[in-house]
């Protein structure tokens, strides 16, 4: 894939940002930026990342999809306070996808995995025990 000078910029954006953004987000950094870089742009761009394998898309955990640049196996906790996306190692299930083709008897090939909840930041600004 080509990756214009507004690719790169959209891309360094998603990496410099760990929380998974969405496409408004992005764009909103980079208006910060004083880039002229678009809206429409950005969820093109995005869309083409994503379509190729550099990026992937979580959809179904609000109405905007974000975006994650770690394309490693890995799974996402959404803090239902502040809406941030946070990463997960997946070795905290290391036999789920086996267990779970021992049991159906289904060929997995990928499965992603999202846990809700409150994150450490907001729990603590709670007043709330950790643990």
């Amino acid at each position: 894939m080509h990756f214009s000078r507004q690719r790169k910029k959209i891309l360094e954006t998603l990496k410099n940002n760990m929380v998974h953004p969405s496409a408004e987000c992005i764009h909103k950094i980079l208006k910060q930026e004083n880039s002229e870089i678009g809206l429409a742009t950005v969820y093109r761009n995005l869309n083409k990342l994503a379509d190729d394998g550099t990026i992937k898309k979580i959809a179904g955990l609000e109405d905007a999809v974000h975006y994650d640049h770690n394309t490693d196996l890995h799974y996402h906790f959404f803090c239902k306070r502040c809406r941030k996306i946070f990463d997960l190692p997946s070795n905290i299930a290391p036999s789920l996808v086996k267990k779970a083709e021992m049991m159906t008897g289904f060929k997995i090939d990928t499965h992603e995995i999202v846990f809700h909840g409150t994150c450490i930041e907001c729990r603590e600004d709670k007043g709330e025990e950790n643990g």
